[in-house]
């Protein structure tokens, strides 16, 4: 009994208090179902003929840096600080992944560094594994809940005094995390902007805005989210690890890397997933290109010997 009620205490204290949960689910559901509902107009705009090459470039411009944002910033960096950077790089990676629209950076580094302490076990908040049962049902229902269903509940939030202290007391995590409305409007605003730059016209400024804005949106959260849902489920696991992390190869290059996620639960403060050669991380090159122009220092790599004594049989 004393042990059960240290573990609920423990629980308790890893978990952020109830707040403002209607406002976040209105929001959540806007950004789930409004990209969705503007794959009408991407139909419409392809069965007329009004697709131009500019659209994907411009998907393209946003959809990297915003993604860099998150696997770089609000991941590699801020999270698991797997390495050290200047105020001013640590402010425009922070400024990117807020403009990826996945909520303000310091709740999005609480919950993740939850995930890592609960991993697949009770207290994670995003466990395709715990409290959904047996079977085939249950087996959806956990991936439902891993993929997208956790955002709607704030019962099993990450405590940000108990799991990012570091960034509520640094001032540019806190200026980035303050501001995150208007990274997110940034965000919407320069595809709008380089689509007219790029097509010449108010109208590709419109399908600029529907192809960086909606489009990816909707790519780039559900790639995220996979690393939750499929890389929790599907996959390779090269490593030994306490939890049920996969290394997922075709989901690697749209994550920019991150799906790589068992070699990131044995080490996660890595700068480096794909640990092989083959395994294709944008994110660790950006890092090694930051690291060469002596933006970026202290980078955490893992020796070979160290990978060797932890790969599973």
């Amino acid at each position: 009994m004393e042990a059960h009620a240290n573990a609920r205490q423990r629980l308790a204290a890893a978990t952020q208090p109830v707040e403002n949960e209607t406002r976040d689910r209105i929001i959540t559901g806007l950004l789930t179902v409004v990209p969705f509902l503007m794959l009408g107009f991407v139909v419409w705009q392809l069965a007329g003929s009004w697709f131009h090459w500019h659209d994907v470039l411009v998907f393209a411009l946003v959809y990297i840096p915003c993604g860099l944002g998150i696997t770089v910033g609000f991941h590699r960096l801020f999270t698991h600080r797997s390495f050290k950077t200047g105020p001013v790089v640590r402010g425009v990676i922070g400024a990117l992944g807020s403009a990826a629209i996945e909520g303000p950076m310091i709740s999005w580094v609480a919950d993740h560094r939850k995930h890592h302490a609960f991993s697949d076990k009770e207290g994670d908040p995003h466990s395709p594994h715990v409290g959904h049962g047996e079977g085939v049902w249950a087996q959806f229902k956990g991936f439902f809940h891993a993929h997208l269903g956790w955002l709607f509940i704030h019962t099993q939030r990450g405590c940000k005094q108990r799991f990012a202290p570091d960034l509520m007391k640094d001032p540019v995590a806190r200026f980035i995390d303050r501001t995150f409305i208007l990274w997110a409007a940034i965000g919407l605003a320069v595809p709008f902007g380089l689509g007219v730059a790029i097509g010449g016209t108010v109208l590709a400024g419109l399908t600029g805005l529907l192809w960086g804005g909606a489009v990816r949106i909707l790519v780039l959260h559900h790639v995220t989210y996979s690393i939750n849902s499929l890389c929790h489920m599907f996959g390779k696991r090269d490593f030994e690890t306490t939890d049920e992390s996969r290394n997922l190869a075709w989901l690697a290059l749209p994550t920019l890397g991150e799906a790589w996620h068992n070699s990131h639960h044995a080490f996660p403060t890595s700068a480096v997933h794909g640990m092989k050669s083959k395994q294709l991380d944008p994110s660790a090159a950006v890092i090694w290109t930051l690291e060469k122009l002596g933006l970026a220092w202290d980078v955490v790599r893992i020796a070979p010997e160290r990978q060797a004594a932890k790969a599973a049989a």
